[in-house]
């Protein structure tokens, strides 16, 4: 399996700041003579082509690995892949790379790493000084390293190493045969459950987070807009803004990644092969909300939840499935009669049927992956709740459903029992 590991940098930031300036002059100067030349001559020039020009007017300018140089260069014709591929998709507002960058990660290919007595050597060019990373031990047994890349942290102010490998290891076999369908959403991130049993990943912390950031960033912004281009107290602020952007990025991502372990984690202990997972990518497309509304959405990071599910439940042996969820919510799973709910709570005005919104989706969804339309399967008997991680929850048990206990015995015995549950 391949994955990235992320261990302090022991270079000085200003030769990490060299590094990445080198990079970054690098794909400028690729983007500068594309554009140029699309605009003279009318000439889209190709990757290898550009290249090869590129490699021409840097004679004598060997600062770093050629292959080094490769990857910077191909950045900018990786960049306008993926518009000409969302531009396909629909987006149309999207535009082409056309901007320079003063920094650009610097990636270290497989031809240029090295690794020796537990160090791993990676070469900027004939003549120039290797650097050398002091690896930790669960890195010194892996099959091969594919690539290194030079990552500023703006939260830490500093620099740090991203380390992709492949560790050897084959992905597991199935834990059994059952299916899961999982209904994501900007509430409640997921509901997890089959015929039998759901579970509600309730993670109220992820959306205060956002409530509070949009806040923060709001007071910031209006602050910047009060002061002079250029001054003192513009920097500053500036600076703190990119802080606070840095710091929210990392709470949410830690979170995403909970959720998502808790969703594989559900999956294991119901022995599932496979996962149906709610498309939920065109829920916003067509629909005209407040604005409020149009923020919440925007900031519902459901893409990258299921980017972390997916790879987690392939390491499990477990794929992972795309629904179509059409009239998932408003199906009552009961008498299949559908009502747009309001709230929380799905109430079926034809056959007075109630259950939770987002239990009556996931169960919907189930239906559309077995049997290919909503309302076939009823509602699961056992709803629990689950927090997808360990802050400020350690007086309480991690799954709740009828007839709990967790609010009758005390705090210690809660920490005990939890302690217990986890050395089996």
């Amino acid at each position: 399996m391949i994955r990235t590991h992320i261990i302090p940098c022991n270079l000085p930031k200003t030769a990490g700041d060299a590094l990445n300036m080198a990079s970054g002059r690098i794909y400028s100067q690729v983007c500068v003579y594309h554009w140029r030349t699309y605009r003279k001559k009318g000439v889209w020039l190709s990757q290898y082509t550009a290249m090869k020009v590129n490699d021409f007017f840097r004679r004598g300018l060997n600062y770093l690995h050629a292959h080094t140089v490769d990857a910077a260069q191909e950045g900018f014709y990786k960049a306008c892949k993926t518009t000409r591929e969302a531009r396909k998709a629909g987006v149309e507002d999207i535009k082409f790379p056309h901007k320079r960058k003063r920094f650009r990660t610097t990636i270290w290919k497989n031809t240029a790493i090295g690794c020796s007595g537990g160090i791993l050597v990676l070469s900027n060019g004939r003549g120039n000084r290797q650097i050398e990373i002091k690896l930790p031990k669960y890195l010194r047994n892996v099959l091969r390293f594919l690539e290194v890349r030079l990552v500023y942290e703006k939260k830490a102010g500093k620099y740090f190493w991203h380390i992709v490998v492949e560790n050897g290891r084959q992905a597991k076999g199935a834990p059994g045969n059952n299916v899961l369908s999982v209904d994501l959403g900007e509430v409640h991130p997921a509901v997890v459950g089959d015929e039998q049993e759901a579970v509600i990943i309730t993670c109220r912390e992820l959306r205060y987070a956002k409530q509070g950031h949009n806040k923060r960033l709001a007071q910031l912004n209006e602050a910047i807009s009060r002061t002079r281009k250029g001054s003192r107290k513009r920097g500053r602020l500036v600076r703190a803004r990119t802080r606070l952007k840095a710091k929210h990025k990392l709470v949410v991502r830690d979170m995403e990644h909970k959720i998502s372990k808790s969703i594989v984690d559900i999956a294991l202990e119901r022995q599932a092969e496979t996962i149906a997972l709610g498309d939920v990518r065109d829920a916003a497309n067509g629909i005209a909300m407040s604005k409020q509304s149009n923020q919440k959405i925007s900031q519902w990071s459901h893409g990258k939840i299921r980017k972390y599910v997916e790879y987690k439940a392939d390491a499990e042996g477990m794929r992972v499935v795309q629904v179509n969820e059409s009239y998932t919510t408003q199906t009552c799973p009961n008498c299949t009669e559908r009502h747009k709910p309001k709230g929380r709570v799905y109430r079926c005005p034809a056959c007075r049927f109630q259950s939770h919104r987002d239990v009556v989706g996931q169960v919907n969804i189930l239906s559309v992956y077995k049997y290919g339309e909503p309302g076939k399967i009823p509602v699961p008997p056992v709803i629990k709740h689950r927090i997808p991680h360990n802050l400020r929850v350690m007086r309480r048990r991690r799954d709740t459903g009828q007839g709990s206990l967790s609010q009758r015995i005390s705090p210690v015995a809660c920490r005990f029992l939890q302690e217990a549950a986890s050395l089996q």
